[in-house]
């Protein structure tokens, strides 16, 4: 069997899918209303073979889904081998690359798309890529690492939250992966907002490198996501790029609007994240010149009685308040009284 139910998948976080000796995770095939149905491998063989479903899935309006690990070398031997997808479709489908892309041939809809994967914490989240071939009765996807957004989008299949079109299935992944990046997004703006508690509430205790390091944490993590969304963004965008009607609606459209708000946060959270960081900076300069105000003061005041203890210093004959035993008392006083002197004309000329 090419699939597995819900009461035999190990791995609900990921994907809820059995890996099999050839690569094939699950295989189901989907009719609106109706709970999904797991595909013999022999017709999962002759449907990639010929094009067609055999009977009696040739009479059925639904679609099939395919998800394949490719990893596994068999499992890329046998996608590029599909004589019934393009060619450039199946290189597409066992490209190991992560570059995203959205193309279509022969009324084959193909490309690959972002997700974050499971292999890292909530707060770090690395970006992986699954790629797709959609026709209107057939979707496959492939992936190098488990994408829990697909998971998901098989358990609404699995509790008979099932659409008319796969193309709507690709949406839906696309719209799991922007809520993801939404959640993501209000992580790194409660940092912010602490970030901004402390720079509105600043005093002296107040520990700017750690701050710097903090501000530093969002703008990488936001720039991240920026070089993952912005080329979905443009390519949903792009006006040379023609998808069949069917595809058209369900998956450029809809997908195109939520990547965009998606990417609209974004950029907001990193205008945010750069006037913060401005003020930042604007505050540390503030405390640098206040501290070298202090030193600089300092040493206004103490260069008078430099230069009296350097006088005084002098190994030379005749030199005064040397024959009385009050000399050193009457020369620290007569260091103070320049001191003294040296601060009012400090005052006098608004230098203090």
């Amino acid at each position: 069997m090419a699939g597995t139910t819900s009461s035999t998948m190990p791995d609900l976080v990921s994907e809820g899918g059995t890996l099999l000796r050839d690569g094939l995770i699950w295989a189901i095939f989907c009719r609106t209303g109706h709970e999904p149905i797991e595909l013999e491998r022999d017709v999962v063989m002759q449907r990639l073979a010929t094009g067609v479903f055999p009977q009696p899935y040739a009479d059925m309006e639904g679609w099939a889904w395919l998800h394949f690990d490719i990893v596994h070398t068999l499992s890329r031997a046998q996608i590029e081998s599909i004589p019934s997808l393009p060619e450039e479709v199946r290189q597409v489908l066992t490209n190991l690359e992560r570059s995203i892309r959205l193309d279509n041939e022969d009324e084959t809809v193909f490309g690959a798309l972002p997700a974050f994967d499971d292999t890292t914490t909530d707060d770090d989240r690395n970006v992986s890529t699954w790629r797709f071939a959609l026709q209107p009765d057939l979707l496959v996807t492939t992936r190098r690492h488990p994408i829990p957004a697909l998971g998901v989008v098989f358990h609404e299949l699995q509790r008979g939250l099932i659409p008319r079109s796969p193309a709507k299935l690709v949406d839906r992944a696309l719209l799991e992966f922007a809520d993801t990046l939404r959640r993501d997004f209000a992580r790194l703006d409660d940092q912010l907002d602490r970030a901004e508690d402390v720079l509105l509430m600043l005093d002296r205790d107040t520990d700017l490198g750690r701050m710097s390091s903090l501000l530093g944490v969002v703008r990488r993590r936001s720039t991240e996501l920026r070089r993952v969304l912005a080329p979905v963004d443009r390519i949903f965008r792009d006006e040379e790029l023609e998808l069949p009607e069917w595809a058209e609606d369900d998956l450029r459209d809809r997908s195109q609007r939520q990547v965009h708000a998606a990417l609209d946060d974004l950029l907001a959270l990193q205008d945010r994240a750069r006037s913060l960081q401005d003020e930042l900076t604007s505050n540390q300069a503030e405390e640098t010149n206040r501290r070298l105000y202090i030193v600089s003061v300092g040493t206004t005041l103490m260069l008078p009685a430099t230069f009296v203890t350097g006088f005084f210093g002098m190994n030379t004959g005749g030199m005064f308040l040397t024959d009385g035993s009050w000399g050193t008392v009457e020369a620290g006083g007569f260091c103070f009284i320049i001191m003294l002197g040296t601060w009012f004309v400090l005052k006098l000329t608004k230098l203090l």
